[in-house]
C-alpha cells in the first residue's frame, strides 16, 4: 500500500469518526433513579431534571442521592454507546475519543 492510499485511507476515517462522534453529541440520553429522571445530550450537557415522584421531595439526601444515580445513569449510557460507535475506529485507545 503507497502513502497516497494510507493518506486516503486515514481521511476518511477521520471524516467517519466526526460523523459519529456528532451523532452521539446530539443524541439524546436518559438517566433514571426513583423519582427523578434526568436528560441529556451526549456532549454530557443536561437538558432536563425531572421530578417524576414529588413525595421523594420531603426527603433532601435521598433526592440528592437520587440525582446524583440518575445522571451517572446517563453518563454511563453516554460511554456505553460511544464505546459501541468509536470503538471499532480507536481500537483500544480508551479514553481518547
Amino acid at each position: 500500500m503507497n502513502m497516497q492510499n494510507l493518506m486516503a485511507q486515514a481521511q476518511k476515517v477521520q471524516r467517519e469518526l466526526e460523523k459519529v462522534t456528532k451523532e452521539i453529541e446530539e443524541s439524546t440520553f436518559e438517566g433514571q433513579s426513583g423519582a427523578i429522571k434526568i436528560t441529556m445530550k451526549g456532549n454530557m450537557v443536561v437538558n432536563k431534571v425531572e421530578v417524576i415522584d414529588t413525595n421523594a421531595l420531603s426527603d433532601k439526601e435521598l433526592l440528592e442521592d437520587m440525582v446524583m444515580v440518575a445522571m451517572n445513569d446517563a453518563l454511563n449510557k453516554i460511554a456505553k454507546v460511544k464505546e459501541e460507535k468509536l470503538g471499532k475506529y480507536t481500537g483500544g485507545l480508551g479514553g481518547l475519543f
